[in-house]
């Protein structure tokens, strides 16, 4: 983030992604998101709430824009065998992050099995698969 926006209700960030690398599934809570490709491929998107949650989703290419609605779990991927570059821009100064994988299986104290076993319809053993490596 650059400290130069401070108080201006936006903010900038630079994301570099790896040959074959993925920003996870995650939401910003008080941002819409503003991504730019400048080097490489992404492969990305974003879910719709419920009841229908519809997948957005495409392959960006130097140059292409997408926008993450504020609120909406979103991923990105590089789909090259190069490193990917984007600039996103957010709708606020303080835009926040909860990544999925991490709030679910990662909480501390943790969530129930239970809770996680009916919400996930899997069994108590791939629940704690998921947990392991957030221990």
């Amino acid at each position: 983030m650059l400290p130069g926006l401070n108080t201006l209700g936006v903010s900038i960030a630079r994301i570099d992604y790896a040959p074959y690398g993925l920003n996870p599934p995650h939401t910003h809570p008080r941002a819409t998101e503003l991504l730019t490709v400048i080097e490489g491929s992404l492969y990305v998107g974003f879910v719709t709430s419920n009841p229908d949650n519809k997948l957005f989703a495409k392959t960006l290419h130097k140059g292409d824009v997408f926008v993450f609605p504020e609120g909406l779990i979103h991923f990105q991927l590089n789909v090259g065998e190069i490193n990917a570059v984007a600039i996103v821009g957010f709708s606020s100064q303080n835009p926040g992050v909860i990544t999925i994988a991490d709030a679910v299986f990662g909480s501390k104290p943790p969530i129930f099995d239970d809770v996680l076993t009916k919400a996930f319809q899997v069994g108590k053993e791939i629940v704690e698969e998921l947990k392991a490596p957030f221990r």
